[in-house]
This record gives C-alpha cells, sequence and structure tokens, in this order.
C-alpha cells in the first residue's frame, strides 16, 4: 500500500477472509484463464504467485503439474491455507513489492486479484522487477482494474468488496500499456473477463527472448 498503515490494514483485512475462505472457494472459476495461459509455457518450470493467497487455483495447479512454485504473500493466515491446499509450494512472508528474488530465476510469474492493491505509483517498480526475476521469454499474467470495476479512468480509493473496505489503484489501460513497453515487455493479450459478478483486465505480457 501507499503507507505501512494502508498495508497493515490490507493484510489483516486478508487474515479475516481466510477465516470464511471455505464457504467461498468455489465462487471464482478460473478454468479458461489458466487454459489459456499454460498454452504459452513448457514445462515444468519455476512459478512465482505474487499475493498468492490460499493457494488456489493457480499455485495449485502448477503444483499438480509438477513446477517448482513460491508463493508471496502478506497475509500470514493466507499463508497457513496455502500450506494446507498446496503443501508443496513454498511460501513467504512478505510484501510483493519488498520481496527481491535473484535475476532471470523464474520461468512464469502470476500476480492475480493483487496488482491493483499496490499503489499505481508503484506499479512500474513491480513491474520491472518482475521483468528482471523472469528468464528471457519468460511470461507474465496478472490482474488489473479499470473502470469496468472503479468507474474511473484512474482512480486511488476504496470499494467495498464481502463487507470490507479494500484499496484499489491503476491508470488507463493505455497509460499501462506504456509503463509495460517501457520496461521492456511485450504484451501477448489483454481481455476483460467477468468472474464471480467482478470485472478485470487480464494481462498476459513476455520477457522478450535473447
Amino acid at each position: 500500500m501507499g503507507s505501512k498503515s494502508h498495508h497493515t490494514e490490507l493484510a489483516r483485512i486478508y487474515d479475516r477472509f481466510a477465516a470464511t475462505y471455505e464457504q467461498n472457494r468455489g465462487l471464482f472459476d478460473m478454468t479458461d484463464i489458466l487454459d489459456d495461459f499454460c498454452r504459452h509455457l513448457d514445462g515444468p518450470g519455476k512459478l512465482l504467485d505474487l499475493g498468492c493467497g490460499a493457494g488456489e487455483p493457480f499455485a495449485k495447479t502448477f503444483v499438480d503439474c509438477r513446477w517448482d512454485v513460491t508463493g508471496v504473500d502478506f497475509s500470514n493466515h493466507m499463508l497457513e491455507l496455502a500450506r494446507r491446499f498446496v503443501p508443496g509450494m513454498k511460501t513467504i512472508h512478505a510484501d510483493m513489492c519488498a520481496v527481491q528474488f535473484d535475476a532471470g530465476q523464474f520461468d512464469a510469474i502470476t500476480a492475480i486479484y493483487s496488482m491493483f492493491h499496490v499503489p499505481r505509483t508503484a506499479h512500474a517498480k513491480l513491474f520491472d522487477s518482475c521483468h528482471r526475476w523472469l528468464r528471457p521469454g519468460g511470461y507474465f499474467l496478472f490482474t488489473y482494474a479499470t473502470r469496468s470495476w472503479t468507474g474511473a479512468d484512474r482512480f486511488d480509493g476504496y470499494k467495498e468488496f464481502m463487507g470490507e473496505r479494500l484499496y484499489y489503484s491503476h491508470e488507463r489501460p493505455d497509460e499501462l500499456w506504456h509503463t509495460l513497453s517501457d520496461v521492456g515487455f511485450d504484451i501477448v493479450s489483454a481481455e476483460d473477463r467477468s468472474i464471480g459478478g467482478e470485472t478485470f483486465l487480464w494481462v498476459t505480457v513476455r520477457k522478450k527472448p535473447q
């Protein structure tokens, strides 16, 4: 978040979400998104899941396909669920904007329902980190908020989700494309998808092969 207090509050909210996770597990069917993303990938390889939550369905799908998966999340309670549901995944309790990895360590990165909780002023730096962590030719899939969700072209503020006020932040899509291009990514696909009554932009980018 934009400040330590915002970050702490968001982590507490996701800790509370963990308590009711079981009853909401079936609300979000991402089978089509997973299938589309996996078509780009050779494997098994190494996946980094930023904001991994309980590890379902992305981390679990990759672990089941014998990938080496590392999940990062700032909610201890969500990570407890991840260790239960996806015991084959490595977990790191950290802010996705502060965690560090060696360059060229991963074949793929995902940030599902997590990027839009990062202030838009920090997006370029996080995209640059992801680009550095990927091997040449690696793919990055993330969910991005747009006017369809917030009602504004650019947004920094709060919206209600499952009874909680969550922080969201985004630029206009054309500004996002410029940022990704400046970092060095090629845009592979970008599509608005409605899942569980929510519409977000799902973006896949690729680090240029050497």
